[in-house]
């Protein structure tokens, strides 16, 4: 599943272009087509989902948490892209439409936008408020406000194991897998402690952690690691994600690997004690 790094990937590249093909930034609406009926979570629109887009402009391309955010006055178009989610944004004489494609825009300059999802768990919401769909989402782990005294005063009472924690979107919003691994080794913390046990100095490493790998992520537009997400170099650069048995660049110890609430969990059994 795509996490922070690659959803600022695919903003980064809607707003500029990149590795989705042009941008759609400014560019005005002609029609929508929606290719399965489930892809649609939410449409406050009175009148009604497709009718809507015409005429429309794209103003603005952001991200909260691992969703992507599309304003088009006055309402928002939100994207998650779950497992398997991908967009292009290509030619509409240069390109068939695909199997798997469940949702595209037609722009007036001939682009299209196409949102493809082979195993349907995307989402997308039309809305004029966000705030009912990111309710329940976290901090930001990028924002200024994640920092450790926000950590010291929201783990004394958790009893729960890290790793579950940090995956936890109502906790914080973005992180997966593959960065939290990663920024439990960078902190040293490992997977398994409690929350309410870590010492002050671990708490005041771990969210320096969590912003570098992030931010690496970003800088190497994600990371490449299945058939779905294209583009990315971060996987270059683990240093313990899916290296099982391979020897830890800090100290020579293997890797190893266990499951934390049913979620394959990489760590260095010397680095991070």
């Amino acid at each position: 599943m795509p996490e922070l790094p690659e959803v600022e990937t695919f903003v980064r590249a809607l707003n500029f272009g990149g590795m989705t093909g042009e941008p759609i930034l400014h560019r005005q609406i002609v029609s929508a087509d929606l290719f399965w009926e489930r892809t649609l979570a939410f449409s406050d629109s009175d009148a009604g989902f497709l009718p809507w887009f015409p005429g429309k402009l794209i103003q603005e391309i952001t991200r909260r948490g691992k969703y992507i955010v599309i304003s088009i006055p006055p309402k928002f178009l939100l994207i998650h892209l779950r497992m398997s989610g991908d967009i292009r944004v290509e030619r509409e004489d240069a390109a068939l439409i695909r199997q798997h494609d469940r949702f595209l825009l037609h722009f007036s300059d001939g682009f299209r936008m196409a949102f493809n999802d082979t195993r349907k768990f995307g989402r997308i919401w039309l809305t004029e408020h966000t705030e009912p769909v990111f309710s329940k989402l976290g901090i930001e782990p990028l924002s200024d406000e994640f920092n450790a005294d926000w950590l010291t005063e929201r783990l004394a009472s958790r009893k729960t194991a890290l790793k579950p924690l940090l995956l936890d979107q109502t906790f914080i919003a973005g992180l997966g897998n593959i960065y939290t691994d990663e920024a439990l080794f960078l902190a040293g913390i490992r997977p398994t402690r409690k929350a309410c046990e870590l010492t002050s100095a671990e708490i005041s490493r771990l969210p320096d952690a969590i912003k570098t790998v992030l931010k690496t992520g970003i800088r190497n537009n994600g990371a490449s690691i299945d058939w779905v997400y294209r583009g990315g170099n971060f996987q270059n650069c683990f240093q313990v994600y899916q290296r099982v048995g391979q020897a830890c660049y800090r100290c020579g110890a293997p890797i190893e690997k266990i499951v934390v609430n049913q979620r394959g969990t990489h760590f260095c059994p010397h680095c991070q004690q």
